[in-house]
């Protein structure tokens, strides 16, 4: 029977080979492969057959000391998925086994010879610290390119300064597209007859009927696509055509439907012409006091949804509708979100302006209960102290859900070193097992739960799971 293929390593912060050989203080060489491979995270293995450990993605780090057939084992891998392969030349060996440069190469997995005074945990740190420098960087372009894309929004002629905003900020074009395929307006460097047929196909995906996406991705000759639906009777369609693509594109360019879908959108009320101006306003840094009175009357309840089909009707045209199947909402006093067929909802408590990104955060947590207990809708629990946050039954729920991967061994070792305060002996002596099986168990734990378990929120989040156990 054949073996499964290794999951495909998720989104998120990547970083290139090449940043962590420039690291002169682990003195790491490449002696097989290329510099340009893509690192998601770094494991250390002495497994004969590290294959069933594997991710994908991984710097894998080893000693070689059940290394006996070198093709095999790089092969395996290779299969596995893992990015590249770094072997430490003490204690076992005092030189990287030629064997096994030559099995590299012939497989395209890069090999780095790990120095005797650098440890695997050094290593590790520095993927770890150049993986928060990525998502800093991320993080500010997104947050600068937001700022942008508000700033356009503000000018005299709008809609094109924010189209010129955004191909700028993702060097390569945006355009929006009427229903009948014709360029509405658009800003950027043109594209290839071929992408922009491409790009006409994936605009009809978007817009193939209620049940369609709203957003939708695709390449064509090496440029990435994007289409995003925007709001409004004239039903234009966002396109995106771009050299590469970052992890805060999406991001980035849901800030601009939002944008476009109000800029565009015709005979807007006075109600609803006053928030989109405080919309703009908060995005361009205002106070949430000072655009209060054009919000409306508060409190504001904030909504989240997941499901199939058209978005559930709350009554509220203040949607950002995200990813495929994921709605957010804001909705003014008096209006109450109930349960809709093939929705899940989870509502926030009410809130002033100044208590919304509270609110937000009540919402999302709120869908993850609902979720968790198969229920259409939950509401933010306001009872007083953290175990008071959840009902017990949708805590259970919960707690069952995420902890589910984990095996008793596993979840017994996870609760005791989180007892511990993450200490390996006193674990170790709790559990009548040795340090290093407890390493080992809880970096299984990680890689199943897919957790930093270095993270404060994730280790209180799985504190709380493994009490409602």
């Amino acid at each position: 029977m054949p073996e499964a293929t290794p999951a495909p390593a998720p989104p998120g912060p990547v970083i290139p080979l090449s940043a962590l050989l420039a690291r002169e203080d682990l003195g790491l060489r490449l002696i097989a492969g290329s510099p340009e491979a893509e690192l998601h995270w770094v494991h250390t293995s002495e497994m004969a057959d590290p294959y069933p450990y594997l991710l994908g993605g991984e710097l894998l780090l080893t000693a070689g000391v059940q290394l006996t057939d070198p093709e095999r084992y790089v092969a395996r891998v290779v299969a596995a998925g893992a990015a590249a392969l770094g072997f430490g030349v003490t204690p076992v060996y005092d030189t990287v086994p030629e064997a096994l440069v030559a099995a590299c190469a012939r497989h395209g997995l890069p090999l780095l010879e790990v120095p005797p005074r650098t440890p695997f945990a050094a290593v590790g740190r520095a993927v770890w610290r150049l993986m928060a420098q990525a998502r800093h960087h991320e993080l500010r372009r997104v947050t600068e390119a937001q700022q942008s894309l508000a700033t356009a929004a503000a000018r005299p002629d709008p809609v094109p300064a924010v189209l010129h905003a955004l191909a700028s900020r993702l060097s390569g074009r945006a355009a929006l597209y009427a229903p009948d395929g014709t360029e509405y307006a658009a800003a950027g460097r043109p594209v290839e007859p071929g992408a922009r047929e491409a790009l006409v196909r994936l605009i009809g995906v978007v817009r193939a009927g209620p049940r369609a996406p709203a957003s939708a991705t695709d390449t064509s000759g090496g440029v990435h696509l994007s289409a995003y639906a925007l709001g409004g009777d004239l039903r234009l369609t966002l396109a995106l055509a771009t050299a590469r693509r970052e992890p805060g594109d999406h991001t980035i360019a849901g800030v601009a439907v939002v944008l476009l879908s109000l800029l565009t959108a015709p005979h807007q009320g006075a109600d609803e012409a006053a928030r989109s101006t405080a919309l703009v306003r908060l995005l361009l840094g205002a106070a949430p006091a000072e655009v209060a009175p054009l919000l409306g009357e508060a409190p504001w309840t904030v909504v989240h949804a997941r499901g199939e089909g058209p978005p559930p009707p709350l009554g509220t045209p203040l949607l950002d509708l995200g990813e495929p199947g994921a709605v957010r909402a804001l909705l003014p006093a008096g209006r109450e979100p109930s349960p809709h067929p093939g929705w899940t909802l989870g509502v926030s408590a009410p809130a002033a302006p100044d208590g919304l990104g509270d609110a937000d955060l009540q919402a999302a947590r709120a869908l993850r209960r609902a979720e968790a207990g198969h229920v259409p809708l939950a509401r933010h629990h306001r009872e007083a102290g953290l175990a008071g946050l959840m009902a017990p039954e949708e805590a259970a729920a919960y707690a069952r859900h995420l902890l589910h991967p984990l095996t008793e061994p596993l979840t017994e070792t996870l609760r005791t070193w989180l007892s511990l305060h993450g200490s390996w002996d006193r674990t170790a002596t709790a559990l009548g097992v040795h340090r290093n099986t407890v390493r080992q168990r809880i970096a299984r734990c990680a890689a199943l739960l897919e957790a930093d378990l270095d993270d404060a929120e994730v280790r209180m989040e799985l504190w709380f799971a493994l009490r409602w156990r």
